[in-house]
């Protein structure tokens, strides 16, 4: 079999169920590429998606972005990798994944060859590793214990190219994975395939934020990556959009502390050698970039515990006085609350986030001295309870309703609330609690399932 000089990767959206405009997609199917890859999760969004065994991402907004490229996969025989499926890649989130695609099938007369990998990892094989001092903790993560171990739900691992690469040798055209390192789904098959595997797992580092790596940058738009023997090449399918060195250097370091070495399931990106080249039609050409395998094989595990339940309500107040005054009206109100919470035994904590002076650093807000006209105030309470949360939020709302700080001049109220009901449950609350290295002694450690997807066509 002749080698391959290149292979191209069209990643569609940053996101699975982003979107994308569909003549940029259409533009990618014309340049007929090998493989059609999207990364469809993150840990961005939180804890609550990964516990609640929700998707972050809408279902109608999913199936739209699968609906292109199942169709234009399966018919031209490209094969079709996701990864993270659902968002948090856990059991609940594939099968939900799983259900659209099937879904997809039966309503496009579609049929493919399905390769599941579920991410999943029972507790049984942590508390061994565990009990062994196996499990590594990331930098500015505590050890994990038994204890939080066992509170734990939804445990998932990161998983490498090999899983992927073993539904692939099985003949599926189709590849849904769980947790996944977002770069594994573009490169596991041209690594199969032949080529570099530092280069392709680089490239997939940039694929997997699709347009994002762009200029100007786009979350919900489609690039193409032509992987070379010792480059490749990265360009937009809008005309809109260029990709620049800057660019595509600058998105080499997206989310990484290390400017130079970017580790992974197994090893590391090392791209101290790395250069950047613009060419011609907004494309740029990168080389250098090397994989070097660590001693021993880790995944990352992920998991979170329930920490309670969330009621918030949002206010806002134009009152210069109370502007001038608000750190110690609102410590003043946590305090005049304290002593109700006790009598009527409800645990919890509240906290107020004051959009306008320092919502979004906190005590570590540089300007102290607020300039706003007004503020927005979000009384955010958490208790061991639904009802116990209701009643913390409610108290610390009414109180600062009424509270009379001095020069105040309306006696009416101080907040004004844009809805009504004025309290909304928000639910459960979970903390990631597993964010360890665990080592991987043998393949298998990832289960796989084939189904067949078959469209039936309705009689004549």
């Amino acid at each position: 079999m002749k080698k391959m000089t290149e292979f191209r990767v069209l990643s569609p959206t940053a996101i699975l169920g982003y979107g994308f405009p569909e003549a940029s997609f259409m533009r990618g199917i014309r340049r007929t590429p090998h493989l059609i890859a999207v990364d469809a999760g993150s840990t961005d969004p939180g804890p609550y998606y990964l516990g609640a065994g929700k998707s972050f991402t809408n279902r109608s907004n999913v199936k739209r972005d699968l609906c292109f490229m199942l169709k234009e996969g399966v018919r031209r025989n490209i094969p079709v990798v996701i990864g993270s499926a659902g968002g948090s890649g856990a059991r609940p989130h594939v099968d939900w994944c799983v259900a659209i695609i099937r879904e997809i099938a039966r309503e496009e007369k579609l049929s493919f060859t399905m390769g599941v990998v579920y991410a999943d990892i029972a507790k049984t094989m942590v508390r061994a590793y565990l009990r062994k001092n196996r499990i590594v903790p990331l930098d500015c993560v505590p050890r994990l214990t038994k204890t939080v171990l066992d509170e734990s739900v939804n445990i998932v691992a990161q998983m490498g190219m090999e899983p992927i690469q073993a539904a692939l040798r099985k003949g599926c055209g189709v590849v849904l994975c769980g947790r996944c390192y977002d770069p594994a789904v573009f490169a596991a098959l041209p690594v199969q395939l032949g080529f570099d595997k530092g280069l392709a797992l680089h490239m997939g580092k940039i694929l997997e934020c699709a347009a994002i790596a762009a200029t100007p940058g786009s979350g919900a738009d489609c690039v193409l990556g032509t992987l070379k023997q010792g480059s490749f090449v990265l360009e937009t399918l809008n005309p809109a959009r260029s990709f620049t060195k800057e660019s595509a250097a600058a998105h080499t370091l997206y989310e990484k502390s290390d400017p130079y070495h970017l580790p992974g399931p197994g090893g590391t990106i090392d791209i101290s050698g790395c250069s950047f080249t613009e060419l011609p039609g907004g494309r740029v050409e990168v080389r250098g970039s090397r994989y070097v395998p660590s001693e021993t094989y880790f995944v990352k595990l992920e998991g979170v515990r329930r920490t309670g339940y969330r009621t918030i309500s949002v206010a806002g107040t134009r009152d210069p006085v109370m502007i001038k005054n608000i750190d110690s009206i609102l410590e003043s109100v946590t305090v005049q609350v304290r002593p109700m919470l006790k009598r009527e035994k409800i645990p919890g904590n509240a906290r107020f986030h004051v959009f306008g002076k320092n919502a979004i650093m906190g005590d570590r807000e540089p300007i102290k001295k607020t300039a706003s006209h007004e503020l927005g105030i979000v009384i955010d309470a958490v208790a061991a309870t639904q009802e116990s949360a209701d009643t913390l939020c409610s108290l610390i709302r009414s109180t600062l309703l009424h509270y009379g700080y001095p020069g105040r001049i309306s006696t009416a109220g101080n907040l004004a609330f844009p809805f009504s009901p004025s309290d909304l449950r928000a639910g459960e609350v979970f903390e990631f609690s597993v964010y360890h290295l665990m080592p991987v002694e043998k393949q298998g450690l990832f289960k796989s399932i084939v189904l067949t997807c078959a469209g039936q066509r309705k009689a004549p």
